[in-house]
């Protein structure tokens, strides 16, 4: 117990802080500085929109930015990583606010905090590296099209709509907008999406969403814009912290809705911190103690009134260009949105809704790199379908669903893909393998097939069809020492073979099984004959030598050469085998 609860101990301290992260902080302070406050400026439209499209309003995308925002900052696994509210979770909130009501998403973002620190002390992190990206691109191209959708309402000026639907409250805005046209939010919403899209182009060092926001406020209010309706009041500063949402008679049914939470925390905020990496020299997050830091971010965001919250894509890009060394710049940014949150609450709260929807409607466009897109469908049919299947259902089910379909449709293509791997050949032997006069004798009366690669369940009963085809022979050899890999099926099957080849009057016989396989195969007797008769040799030499021995005792005589007849499958091949 003792030990048990020191490694407890020393993996809890392994993803605490340390002395390291202090030093980077102290290295070039006035750098991580900027990078902070043009994070923030990024940051400030897009927690604002995120909040909104959320359901709980603007204050709670505020909320996530400060203090999930600060806290993954300090305890995450990446220094250049910027968390906040983000599209992809929205997306998955949306249907469980409309379930469950704005509690139910506090608590589902507490407890999607607690599983998020089991993953990191489980040192689970390192599985991100299986999800195929096929199914990361599908995912993001899906997640695109969804934020793009839900800021429809908005854009248009209709009134909210009720729906955890995308499609349909999309339909349903489209037509209340038809029976009563709102023109102004629809220019302001163009308005600040094309800015933000052809700036970006131009000037991309430049923050044109915050510019955009600011000239569409502006305007707004001078023009006295009725129709564009604002974000409304906004408290000065976040609310104390508090459990009064939580109902433990509740838990039980947002169970799911949690897991789905943590499980795209941690896809997104692994991808995300992964692109990090790949945007520096030098830097290399660690996997688990992100899954930490997001944990204990998710934890606290509720008690503030916060959504659940992931490493933010687009944020840490802007923050890593902008030449961020240390986590200090992502501290920077959190501190500055809580200063605008405390200082400028009553300025914020008059931004037009519009004019948030043209900033995500830009952020959902931006997030569609095309080039990437065209490259991955073109790479195999295989990454094709998936990429497909994954946004298709992404924007058809939810995010969850989409990533579990992307993964089993990836998973049967690679296992058909290594099923294809597995072969029964038959090749010629080495010249010292046997003199002259035994390879005649092997070419009249015994074959020797090599097996390559995986002979498991994907490839064993086509294995098994080729061995039954063999005719016109009396010993076949099965040379083993090429099998990468073998399952239960696998065992069975060539245990099936052995039995109908026997049947016929066929001898088989192995060469080369390694000690690693030979356990299976024992386990479910399929060497257990061979055994019997003597028939497991460790060498193919020893194995012909035992065909001969066995030919001899039965007295079998060497067909003429006008007798021959040739085996099915024998190759004219004079590599070695």
């Amino acid at each position: 117990m003792k030990v048990l609860s020191g490694q407890a101990v020393a993996r809890l301290t392994a993803l605490l802080p340390g002395r390291l992260d202090l030093a980077e902080m102290r290295r070039d302070p006035r750098r991580d500085l900027l990078a902070g406050l043009t994070v923030a400026i990024v940051a400030l439209p897009l927690a604002l929109g995120f909040g909104v499209s959320s359901g709980l309003g603007a204050e709670a995308g505020l909320a996530t930015a400060v203090v999930a925002g600060a806290l993954a900052a300090v305890f995450g696994g990446s220094n250049l990583q910027v968390s906040g509210p983000t599209g992809a979770m929205t997306v998955v909130l949306v249907p469980i606010v409309a379930e469950h009501g704005p509690s139910g998403v506090l608590t589902v973002g507490l407890v999607a905090g607690v599983m998020l620190v089991a993953l990191a002390l489980l040192r689970a992190g390192k599985y991100m590296q299986y999800v195929p990206a096929p199914v990361v691109e599908g995912f993001t191209l899906g997640i695109a099209c969804v934020i793009g959708l839900q800021q429809i309402p908005n854009a248009l000026g209709v009134p909210k709509l009720e729906g955890d639907r995308v499609l349909v409250v999309t339909w349903r805005a489209l037509a209340e907008f038809a029976k009563n046209p709102n023109w102004t939010a629809v220019a302001l919403a163009l308005a600040v999406a094309a800015v933000m899209l052809i700036g970006a182009r131009r000037r991309p060092a430049i923050p044109f969403s915050i510019l955009a926001v600011i000239v569409a406020t502006v305007v707004a209010q001078m023009a006295g814009l009725d129709a564009a309706k604002p974000i409304g009041d906004l408290p000065s500063g976040l609310p104390a912290p508090s459990l009064a949402f939580l109902d433990p008679g509740a838990l039980g049914s947002l169970l799911a809705p949690a897991v789905a939470v943590a499980a795209l925390a941690a896809l997104e905020s692994l991808l995300s911190a992964s692109v990090a990496d790949g945007m520096t020299v030098g830097q290399q997050h660690d996997p688990d103690r992100e899954l930490f830091g997001q944990g204990l971010a998710n934890i606290a965001a509720p008690l503030f009134g916060g959504v659940p919250a992931t490493g933010a894509i687009a944020r840490t890009a802007v923050n890593v260009r902008t030449g961020a060394g240390s986590r200090l710049a992502a501290l920077v940014h959190a501190a500055i949105l809580a200063a605008i949150v405390f200082a400028a609450a009553p300025l914020v709260s008059r931004i037009p809704l519009a004019a948030l929807a043209g900033v995500l409607l830009a952020t959902a466009i931006r997030m569609v790199e095309v080039g990437s897109l065209r490259a991955m469908a073109r790479a195999t049919r295989s990454d094709a379908l998936i990429l497909i299947l994954t946004a298709v259902a992404t924007l058809a089910l939810d995010l969850v669903y989409a990533v579990i379909i992307g993964l089993v449709v990836a998973g049967a293509l690679a296992l058909r893909t290594v099923a294809k791997q597995a072969r029964l050949d038959q090749v010629p032997l080495d010249r010292g393998d046997h003199s002259a006069e035994e390879h005649a004798l092997l070419a009249e009366h015994i074959v020797a097939y090599r097996v390559d690669g995986p002979l498991f369940f994907a490839a064993a009963h086509r294995f098994l069809l080729e061995l039954a085809e063999v005719a016109d022979v009396r010993v076949v050899i099965l040379r083993m020492s090429r099998v990468t890999t073998i399952d239960a099926t696998g065992a069975l099957v060539l245990k099936d073979a052995i039995e109908k080849l026997n049947r016929r009057g066929i001898v088989v016989m192995t060469s080369g099984i390694r000690s690693g396989q030979r356990q299976v195969l024992d386990s479910l007797g399929a060497l257990e004959l061979l055994r019997l008769e003597g028939r497991e040799y460790a060498t193919t030499p020893e194995a012909i030598q035992g065909a001969r021995t066995h030919l001899e005792c039965v007295g079998v005589i060497p067909l003429l050469p006008a007798q021959k007849s040739r085996p099915v499958g024998l190759e004219t091949e004079e590599t070695v085998g």
